[in-house]
């Protein structure tokens, strides 16, 4: 029996609470390949903005907090909406106080099976 998608995952991208600022640093690496499930993790103090151009908020996340994207529920490879190869992740502090914790983002991606 052949199966035409299975799951593969990227390494885990963290940002240390102490490293993040009022400005957007990189969380991690760019993406690999095509994004299908990505979770986006606040373990620290403060709320959060998530960024994929490093210039324009497009998440808030409040503290001690997670987000699941599943961006192509029950689709096959190569349908839905994706996250693109090679997008960069951006954190940055609602407010300018640093404090202790990590944010973090797991990716999910498909890949041809047998």
């Amino acid at each position: 029996m052949a199966f035409g998608t299975r799951v593969a995952f990227e390494p885990v991208r963290e940002l240390a609470g102490s490293s993040i600022i009022g400005t957007y640093s990189t969380l991690g690496t760019p993406l690999a390949d095509h994004s299908r499930i990505i979770t986006l993790n606040n373990s620290t103090g403060q709320q959060v903005y998530i960024s994929f151009n490093g210039t324009d908020d497009h998440l808030r996340m409040a503290t001690n907090s997670f987000k699941l994207l599943d961006l192509s529920a029950n689709k096959i490879r190569d349908d839905g909406l994706f996250l693109a190869v090679g997008t960069q992740i951006f954190v940055r502090y609602v407010s300018t106080t640093s404090v202790t914790g990590d944010v973090w983002a797991e990716v999910m991606v498909a890949e041809g099976g047998k």
